[in-house]
């Protein structure tokens, strides 16, 4: 396909605006804008099939670039990682023409508003699937550069992460072309930009204190790197893979696979957290030899019980969803 495409304009579109692709005809009706990058604008769509999400772009090359990894990466060794690619085509207007691909809509929920509802370990959980994710891509030769909470989503049960956004992917070697500055080591002096496995297991450990930190904080002193372990130490949540977190941080692994290995191990050793208080209060409880007491206690126990078949049930759900990642 040849065409002048429009350069250094920005093709907006109105909800209820009604679009056809030049070369395969698909209709598309705009509800609303998803989101916007620096290569172009998400919309939310109805198609005869259904919702999906549409992206145009401002240039052909950043469009074609992501299009092909989609088409790569969309579905790698059995593994289902971004959304699935339904049409690549070029929208004609007034003001010129524009590139644009069609994807599935993903349904689902922000990883930061999921994580307000959940215990420690389900962090761990959920960034074990992603580091299973990133291993694959960088085996394959990419790194997904632009890492944050809101290029994924949560979707699910059972809860899975999903990519949302491939615009910052980058090939491994060269240049990082989009990041965001709170998960970019570059901004923080602890690396650089080169695109390596590396790039994204430091952007991992700032997507966890993010879930932390929901309205994040700035870089302040002279060593970010104390800022930022004091920050991960003050947090309960991140208290179990604070060694896991301190680790990518400062650029220690050389891989997703084995920074994933650390992690599997902090979830199972989450949930000693939680017995904690347990185990205190039933010392408390020892010491009182009243009759009162000996009821207290054994209605401790009960709850003790119930504490323990919950985590029995929990852990087989963790190597369920462990098994579904292998």
């Amino acid at each position: 396909m040849k065409n002048s495409y429009s350069k250094n304009q920005v093709c907006k579109l109105a909800a209820g605006a009604k679009i056809v692709g030049k070369w395969h005809n698909h209709s598309y009706k705009i509800v609303r804008v998803l989101g916007a990058g620096a290569t172009g604008t998400v919309y939310l769509a109805e198609s005869a099939k259904g919702l999906v999400a549409l992206k145009v772009g401002t240039d052909s090359m950043s469009i074609t670039s992501e299009v092909n990894v989609l088409k790569h990466f969309s579905k790698v060794q059995g593994q289902v990682l971004g959304p699935s690619l339904l049409d690549v085509d070029d929208l004609i207007t007034q003001t010129g023409t524009f590139p644009f691909y069609v994807m599935e809509y993903l349904k689902g929920t922000e990883l930061i508003e999921y994580m307000q509802n959940r215990g420690v370990e389900w962090l761990g959980i959920l960034m074990v699937q992603l580091l299973g994710d990133l291993d694959r891509l960088h085996t394959a030769g990419w790194v997904f550069g632009d890492l944050k909470p809101d290029n994924v989503l949560v979707v699910g049960p059972p809860a899975r992460i999903r990519w949302l956004d491939v615009g910052g992917t980058t090939l491994v070697g060269r240049s990082i072309k989009e990041y965001t500055e709170f998960f970019d080591r570059g901004y923080w002096g602890l690396g650089s930009r080169k695109a390596e496995p590396s790039y994204d297991l430091f952007a991992v450990a700032m997507i966890m204190i993010n879930c932390a930190y929901p309205k994040r904080f700035e870089k302040k002193g002279e060593k970010p790197i104390v800022l930022l372990k004091q920050n991960v130490a003050d947090k309960p949540l991140l208290r179990p893979y604070r060694d896991v977190i301190i680790s990518a941080i400062q650029g220690k692994y050389d891989s997703a696979q084995a920074m994933r290995k650390e992690m599997v191990k902090a979830v199972s050793k989450s949930s000693s957290y939680k017995h904690i208080p347990v185990k205190t209060q039933n010392k408390k409880k020892k010491q009182n030899a009243t009759s009162s007491s000996d009821k207290k206690q054994k209605q401790s126990s009960y709850f003790v019980e119930i504490f323990l078949l919950c985590s029995f049930l929990l852990l087989a759900y963790i190597l369920y969803l462990f098994g579904q990642m292998m």
